[in-house]
């Protein structure tokens, strides 16, 4: 069940049907839960997304071109389905990261049967209206024009790069590094499962660090939505390399414990700059990942080797869990526990119970 009461809910226990008598695939599931929770009031934030639906697109007195109030700077990069470009607001002067797509181009991109990009676009807005964690990329304005072909995501920016490119530098980071970084993971990522959310692609290219060394989890276009603990998937959109074994094997398989897996994959690029487990084809990959030991070097730190073997676990039931990595030794290590953050739902309710309090106590 979620850390909030808003987000343990459950419509029916058995699988939900679409009007042609066929069971909601997780992506239309997703968008029925994450509906329901926008018109009820469910969002776990203190400050809601604008949502602006009217594009301006002129340019400044230096002939750079704007959207709205945010002045183009340069891209940023790329990707099939749109692109991700550097802008300034002439009304606050910060930077921003705004993704810019095209409704026409992404309503005849095919990413399933019954399902366009228009439909992983739109479910990552919805997720992204839910969030609120320092660890988190931060979605900040939806402009979003009906009589216009522009769709836009404004995003926090952060101002460094990735943890890393790829697998990692040879010889990787450093524990210390690597330690840092987990940390941040695992405090969003278990932020994320606790408001039933799997993220669904947990990887060095998705996790971004900040110039202060803090890394925010971004890129929530293939995420999924789940009720109370039903966190069953079928279709794996992930990377292959960070594929768990139980997505390689083509049946269902739980969603936290595969963003788990990818957690842990992470943390030996990290760690070693190398993938623990890469063939020469896609299948190959995938063989190894699921019959292939996990390889550690001897003489290194047992502790370390312990939260990568937990993580790293071929069976999803004995895998460690965000939970026990968060409380494990290495993790801790001389700074203390993971410090847990209070969400919006809580710290709201915590005042108003203290609030009840004070008044009880003025009228005795």
């Amino acid at each position: 069940m979620g850390c909030c009461g808003c987000f343990g809910f459950s419509f029916a226990r058995k699988p939900q049907k679409d009007d042609d008598d066929e069971v909601q695939s997780p992506a239309k599931r997703s968008e029925r839960i994450l509906m329901y929770r926008t018109q009820n009031g469910l969002i776990c934030r203190e400050f809601p997304v604008k949502e602006t639906h009217k594009v301006i697109r002129s340019e400044d007195e230096n002939g750079n071109k704007m959207v709205n109030e945010y002045v183009r700077e340069w891209k940023i990069g790329s990707g099939s389905y749109g692109k991700v470009v550097l802008y300034r607001s002439h009304v606050d002067g910060k930077h921003y990261a705004i993704k810019a797509f095209h409704k026409s181009h992404l309503s005849k991109l095919r990413v399933a049967p019954s399902e366009t990009a228009m439909t992983d676009v739109l479910r990552e807005v919805l997720i992204m209206k839910m969030l609120d964690h320092p660890n988190i990329v931060n979605l900040i304005e939806v402009i979003d024009d009906p009589t216009t072909d522009h769709f836009y995501m404004v995003l926090e920016y952060v101002e460094g790069k990735w943890v890393c490119e790829g697998s990692g530098p040879p010889g990787g980071l450093g524990e210390n590094t690597a330690r840092k970084y987990l940390r941040n993971i695992v405090s969003g990522l278990m932020y994320l499962h606790a408001h039933n959310i799997v993220h669904g692609d947990i990887k060095p290219d998705n996790l971004l660090v900040t110039s202060t060394g803090v890394v925010k989890i971004g890129d929530f276009s293939v995420s999924q939505v789940f009720e109370d603990d039903n966190d069953e998937l079928r279709r794996s959109p992930g990377t292959p390399v960070f594929t768990a074994p139980e997505c390689c094997l083509g049946l269902t398989y739980r969603g936290k414990a595969a963003d788990t897996w990818a957690v842990g994959v992470t943390l030996y690029c990290l760690v070693f700059g190398q993938y623990p487990f890469l063939g020469d084809t896609l299948q190959d990959t995938y063989d190894k990942i699921v019959n292939n030991p996990l390889s550690l070097p001897d003489g290194m730190n047992p502790l370390l080797k312990n939260v990568l073997e937990g993580l790293l676990c071929k069976d999803p039931i004995h895998r460690m869990t965000l939970e026990a990595v968060a409380e494990h030794a290495w993790v801790i290590g001389e700074d203390g526990p993971i410090p847990h953050y209070l969400c919006w739902c809580k710290r709201n309710r915590l005042q108003m119970v203290g609030s009840d309090e004070s008044q009880a106590d003025t009228l005795i």
